[in-house]
């Protein structure tokens, strides 16, 4: 998620402090792309979309194990997520 709003702070982002036009605008884009998101997959969570926690050892070979979450799965929402910023910018 958070290169999904790193594009979007990039195109629509603040140059100068008192911009809030832009911010204001960057805001409203990025909760535009996360209520898209959780449309389409139920969360924005990590853990709650693979179904287990990767930042841990026993998450990450419970991930490894379930072949298909980094192969299939990953991707997928990679690719969703992509084109959902291309909708909205």
């Amino acid at each position: 998620m958070t290169g999904a709003f790193m594009v979007i702070g990039l195109k629509h982002g603040e140059t100068r402090a008192e911009d809030e036009k832009s911010k204001e605008k960057a805001y409203r884009l990025v909760q535009e792309f996360v209520d898209e998101f959780k449309s389409r997959n139920g969360s924005i969570v990590c853990r709650e979309l693979l179904g287990c926690d990767i930042s841990t050892p026993e998450g990450r070979n419970l991930a490894i194990e379930k072949k298909k979450l980094f192969t299939n799965l990953c991707p997928k929402l990679v690719q969703g997520a992509a084109e959902i910023i291309e909708q909205i910018l």
